[in-house]
């Protein structure tokens, strides 16, 4: 059964004014885990995990496109192997990141369709996100200008120096741990990208770059499942939970 959320109707009625778009960064490596083969194409349950997390994007009824971002290298095979064998009807451009996803990012906005008034910024390598958790990032983004996902941190946080000495014990009651989707409007986004660039300011995530220019962020709760797939355990971790799932 599909999942609910209140604002589910506000999202119906609004979207069909409003053209909302979908950038997908896929430039990672396979560094951490240790494969010749970026992480994003690794096999999961016999299929790309790239591929995992573009169908529930395909499947979405709030976006209407999306916008795949990676290596120079891969776009013609991407386009063959993934959006054509796939049907990912709703890929209207593959293109080329640059050397930091960021950059990736800016050059995913450089391509929005002239009418995307909403764009949603999802990691390719978080195939758990749920049609729910999209349309709530969408409905922030509608509502507040500008969002992101995220958990609530459970233990208690230390800031400490280089050394690891401990500086100040932060107040977890305010610590959020940021993920994707993360939604803003397009104007705002795209400022907030060509503002970073023009400073030389890399942040951590597209947030940080709005929040700079003093244009507020909101939070919204995530989903357990939407893990970044990064390590040789979290995909065994991911293998067994899609599996798991099917039972």
């Amino acid at each position: 059964m599909r999942e609910k959320h209140p604002g589910s109707l506000f999202i119906t009625m609004t979207n069909a004014k409003m053209k909302i778009t979908a950038v997908i960064p896929a430039g990672g490596s396979g560094r951490r885990m240790q494969s010749s083969k970026a992480k994003q194409y690794l096999l999961l349950q016999g299929i790309p995990l790239l591929v995992h997390t573009l169908r529930t994007f395909q499947e979405s009824p709030v976006i209407g496109d999306i916008v795949l971002v990676v290596p120079a290298a891969d776009v013609d095979r991407i386009q063959s192997d993934i959006v054509d064998a796939f049907a990912m009807t709703k890929i209207r451009r593959v293109v080329a990141g640059g050397k930091e996803r960021q950059d990736s990012v800016r050059n995913g906005l450089a391509v929005l369709p002239a009418d995307c008034e909403i764009v949603l910024i999802h990691d390719a390598a978080r195939p758990f996100v749920s049609p729910a958790l999209i349309e709530k990032a969408v409905d922030g983004a509608l509502r507040e200008g500008a969002v992101a996902v995220g958990v609530r941190a459970r233990d208690t946080v230390k800031q400490c120096d280089g050394a690891g000495r401990v500086i100040d014990t932060l107040d977890r009651e305010q610590i959020w741990m940021a993920q994707t989707p993360q939604a803003f409007r397009r104007v705002t986004i795209v400022a907030a990208h060509q503002k970073a660039q023009e400073d030389n300011f890399y942040g951590t995530d597209d947030a940080a770059l709005v929040e700079r220019m003093g244009i507020p962020v909101i939070m919204i709760d995530s989903i357990p499942d939407n893990i970044k797939i990064t390590t040789t355990e979290d995909l065994a971790w991911a293998e067994h939970q899609f599996s798991t799932r099917k039972l």
